[in-house]
């Protein structure tokens, strides 16, 4: 009988490769906006917290490409284009 795996592990076998700028950012000044609020709850790879100060974060190191931090927040708060050819996240089925 095979293992299942979890989620943890399976994101653990993709590959990421660093891009020469991050593909996603906050807009200056929009660190506090309560859009990005909805990023930590809804970021499949977690990439998204609130510090102490109520400014919330983001590591983009682990990003799926998946745009749902784009559609939860808008192109008002966030900055988001697909990393350059070669870049970015490469799937590994497991």
């Amino acid at each position: 009988m095979s293992e299942v795996m979890g989620l943890k592990a399976k994101l653990g076998l993709n590959v990421f490769k660093e891009d020469k700028e991050f593909h996603i950012r906050i807009k200056p000044g929009r660190e506090k906006d309560e859009r990005l609020k909805k990023a930590v709850i809804v970021c499949p790879s977690g990439l998204y917290s609130a510090n102490d100060a109520g400014d919330v974060e983001i590591s983009v190191d682990g990003c799926l490409e998946c745009g749902t931090c784009l559609i939860a927040c808008g192109e008002e708060v966030l900055e988001w284009h697909y990393p350059s050819g070669g870049a970015g996240v490469q799937f590994r089925f497991g």
